[in-house]
């Protein structure tokens, strides 16, 4: 089934407190913050803009509280900064190594853009982040994906992640 077709039909994409887990204050805000990524990325990824214009659009957002009528959490701004720039960095890397371990149906071009935003921002994490244990980059982005996607998709995101976890020297998804 297509990413297209298994999206949530009430997508805004936002961090909202209504769809969050209760957890410590700085997971919280890490958590935002790797939403805010995604949704960064794939901004640029379908309408070209650049890193900058994006943060400075995303600013309201992260600081929290009441936006247009719409709570939202306060995202950890530096960790959104490191995720975005990272994947654009790492992109070269990244994509190859995501395009290793989809399922041979599947390349990054075909897949839906939110779905391959998920994917490289996890993949960055699991890649060039050796200070967070790998169990819970996949675990945050399989909760990212439950925000835009249903049925197979989260699924999917937690297979590829697990997959490129366990691949990588000195990290399991056991961690």
């Amino acid at each position: 089934m297509s990413a297209e077709k298994n999206k949530k039909s009430n997508n805004d994409g936002d961090a909202k407190t209504s769809s969050s887990k209760i957890r410590s204050p700085k997971a919280n805000q890490r958590g935002a913050a790797r939403l805010a990524a995604v949704q960064a990325l794939y901004q640029m990824d379908i309408g070209g803009t650049d890193i900058g214009a994006i943060l400075e659009q995303f600013a309201p957002r992260m600081a929290g509280g009441d936006v247009d009528g719409d709570e939202y959490l306060p995202a950890d701004v530096d960790f959104l900064r490191q995720i975005v720039k990272g994947v654009l960095k790492h992109q070269l890397v990244i994509d190859p190594l995501l395009d290793t371990n989809l399922n041979a149906d599947w390349t990054m071009p075909r897949i839906d853009s939110t779905l391959r935003a998920i994917l490289r921002a996890g993949a960055f994490e699991l890649k060039y982040r050796s200070d967070i244990p790998p169990a819970v980059v996949v675990s945050e982005y399989v909760d990212v994906a439950n925000a835009f996607f249903e049925g197979e998709v989260p699924a999917m995101v937690n297979a590829v992640l697990d997959k490129i976890a366990k691949s990588l020297p000195n990290k399991s998804s056991s961690n």
